[in-house]
């Protein structure tokens, strides 16, 4: 299993994808898909850019990976994302079957864990909480300035 040092290297990276979501007005997620310890693919939401409600940070890092590898499926990697996964990217990551998801901050309203742990592969292990206050400042921060028109 990886080292804590090792996840807040990575978490620092989706941190980096999400900052970008940010600057371009997108809600700041954003995720990277690590690989022997080495990023094989990087995500950050574009759903505005892009006007498709399936492109989350999530989806983006997991199809850059996929094509990365030359394969549907993601065994032995791990996607680490600022905020916790929705419903429909935790049906992409149980597909994708992906060792490990490492989340930074919950996700109240719309997280996976509200729905149902069993959305992810029944092997994949869950780790929260990496990162989480930096993670959860940045959502906070577009919110509010979202609020008072700046975003």
């Amino acid at each position: 299993m990886l080292s804590i040092q090792t996840d807040d290297h990575f978490m620092r990276q989706a941190l980096m994808q999400a900052e970008r979501a940010f600057e371009e007005g997108e809600v700041p997620i954003g995720a990277v898909v690590v690989s022997d310890y080495q990023v094989i693919g990087k995500g950050y939401n574009q759903v505005e850019r892009l006007q498709d409600p399936t492109a989350h940070a999530e989806m983006l890092a997991i199809t850059a990976a996929c094509t990365y590898l030359g394969s549907k499926y993601l065994q032995g990697c791990s996607l680490y994302v600022t905020i916790e996964p929705c419903g429909m990217c935790a049906g992409a990551l149980k597909w994708a079957q992906l060792d490990r998801v490492i989340f930074g901050a919950h996700e109240p309203k719309t997280g996976f864990t509200q729905l149902s742990r069993g959305l992810l592969h029944r092997k994949t292990l869950i780790t929260t909480g990496i990162m989480g206050q930096e993670c959860r400042e940045l959502m906070q921060r577009f919110f509010r300035e979202k609020r008072r028109g700046k975003n």
